[in-house]
């Protein structure tokens, strides 16, 4: 039988407490590694979710990279970028990670269209 997921993590968290010192030491690094891209994302947000955003950031890299783009050019903080569709796409202020995530992969994919 399976456990459900709220009593899943309980459980992990009771089997190993230091368990959510890691989640978090986790979510340190991942928003690190972002704000090194130009991403603007907390170290208090779900470390999965940071996992997949920083994903989505390398796949949009790639794509650009791909298509001949210079990522130092077409960077978010770029006065003058060669190609608008190169640059990373920034976070509303009331973006969910999620959406985010979404928004820079269908990104990427047009580039690569």
């Amino acid at each position: 039988m399976a456990i459900p997921p709220d009593e899943s993590e309980a459980t992990s968290e009771m089997l190993d407490p230091h368990r959510s010192e890691e989640r978090e030491a986790v979510a340190v690094e991942l928003s690190g590694r972002l704000a090194q891209k130009g991403v603007d994302a907390g170290s208090d947000e779900d470390p999965a979710q940071l996992a997949d955003l920083l994903s989505a950031v390398e796949e949009f890299e790639r794509a650009v990279e791909a298509a001949g783009g210079d990522l130092y050019v077409d960077s978010p903080t770029s006065t003058e970028p060669d190609e608008r569709r190169f640059v990373l796409p920034q976070r509303r202020a009331d973006e969910p990670v999620s959406g985010y995530t979404q928004r820079i992969t269908t990104a990427a994919k047009a580039i690569g269209s």
